[in-house]
């Protein structure tokens, strides 16, 4: 049987960082300035060289799948 999840230590390990913190503010103002609502099924999309936060405000609304196939490798090589 599975030890049960320790959310507090997570967020105080992971989420509760700074960095993580204006990263994950970042991701919510792209979506506010999107006008996507909480359910909605598309996603803002990031594209092009920059896909940190809204930065250049480079993201569109896409659909859940179609944003993670757009999705570059993490290892930096191309598909």
């Amino acid at each position: 049987m599975r030890k049960p999840r320790n959310y507090k230590k997570e967020y105080i390990d992971y989420q509760g960082k700074p960095e993580q913190i204006k990263r994950r503010a970042q991701r919510n103002k792209a979506r506010s300035d999107l006008g996507l609502a909480k359910g909605d099924p598309r996603e803002a999309g990031h594209f092009g060289e920059n896909r940190k936060g809204r930065l250049g405000k480079r993201v569109r609304p896409l659909a859940f799948k179609a944003n993670r196939k757009d999705q570059p490798k993490r290892d930096g090589s191309q598909d």
